[in-house]
């Protein structure tokens, strides 16, 4: 009996001092991203400025000293209104001096057409030869001529005169003033500049690596920093046929369909160019390591379950780097989720929790 109690004592007291057992750790949370959902979506995103189509740099067409300023910087034009003018004075005498010049011409002209009559009548009476009329009919000829080339100097007189008004080309509003009164310019300095504010556009330059799909006509959605919240549709209305020589970029206008009183000139924006081809699987450059020596991407098996699924490593071929990521061409599935971070502290057949990355 003293055996069994001995016995029974020892088996409470083992009992007593086992540890209770570990619960399982927690699986590894992992971000990840699903191949060619963001392919599928995949956009460029570049900032631009929002520019007017049309910028035109008002000058006056002759030299002068400015004697009137009539807009100010933000005032709406009207083409044909008068911005500025300049001292008249010395082109009003050179048209009066111009005109006085017409006037002598004609007189030269009424005298040698006169003469010449006179002359025809002494021919046909046979006083004079006819050699001799045909040095008052060249007469004749010159006079005529110096009454054409009097008027064509006094139009262009008359035309400076009124060049001393500089009118404005085109409608819109004044952005610059370059010229006060009492400064002398030079023709075709710079006095004012009127932008177009009907045919608002945004000025980008896109990297050479992301032309292969753009073209006149895209469709694009434009967002202001000012206001991140509303989007405004556009349409690449120009590419330009070469590069810049110092960001290799290029110059892509887009015309927005819908601007506002809220899109100003000069404001940034955003440009969002949906162009990637359906066929590529692009995943961020993080998502790479290197297993073996060889390219590899950790793969996350959910086998349907959203919450759990286990770590493999998969050789994979990457191809051009972009600004969104690396463009898998091979070893990878459109579908397949693809962790991309802490990529070199995950172990083989290891689980995990995928967490989805959220794209702005």
């Amino acid at each position: 009996m003293k055996k069994i109690m001995s016995f029974i004592a020892l088996a409470a007291c083992l009992s007593a001092c086992e540890k209770p057992a570990e619960p399982p750790m927690p699986p590894h949370p992992a971000l990840v991203v699903i191949a060619g959902e963001s392919t599928a979506s995949d956009a460029m995103v570049l900032v631009g400025e929002v520019k007017s189509r049309f910028e035109s740099n008002q000058g006056f067409r002759i030299k002068g000293k400015i004697i009137e300023r009539k807009v100010d910087v933000g005032s709406l034009v009207k083409k044909g209104q008068i911005l500025a003018r300049l001292d008249a004075s010395d082109t009003n005498l050179s048209a009066a001096a111009a005109q006085a010049d017409v006037r002598a011409a004609e007189a030269s002209y009424a005298l040698a057409k006169a003469e010449v009559e006179r002359q025809r009548q002494l021919v046909n009476k046979k006083f004079i030869s006819q050699s001799a009329l045909d040095k008052y009919e060249a007469e004749l000829k010159t006079a005529d001529a110096r009454v054409n080339q009097a008027k064509a100097q006094a139009a262009v007189s008359g035309n400076q005169s009124r060049y001393t008004a500089l009118v404005a080309d085109r409608d819109g509003v004044i952005t610059q003033i370059r010229a006060e009164p009492g400064q002398v310019v030079d023709a075709g300095e710079m006095v004012a500049q009127i932008v177009d504010i009907r045919q608002i556009e945004v000025l980008v330059a896109v990297p050479e690596s992301r032309m292969a799909g753009l073209k006149v006509g895209d469709s694009v959605t434009i967002k202001l920093w000012a206001d991140r919240e509303k989007t405004y549709n556009g349409k690449v209305r120009e590419i330009a046929p070469a590069a810049s020589s110092a960001t290799r970029a290029f110059d892509v206008r887009i015309a927005m369909t819908d601007a506002d009183e809220a899109v100003k000139l000069g404001m940034t924006a955003g440009v969002r160019f949906a162009q990637t081809e359906a066929d590529e699987i692009i995943i961020p450059s993080s998502a790479l390591t290197q297993l073996n020596g060889k390219t590899s991407v950790w793969v996350i098996n959910t086998n349907g379950n959203k919450n759990s699924g286990i770590a493999n490593p998969r050789e994979v071929v990457a191809g051009q780097y972009t600004e969104n990521g690396v463009i898998i061409t091979s070893g990878l599935q459109a579908g397949e989720m693809v962790a991309i971070a802490g990529v070199h502290t995950l172990m083989k057949g290891q689980k995990v929790q995928p967490k989805i990355e959220v794209t702005p």
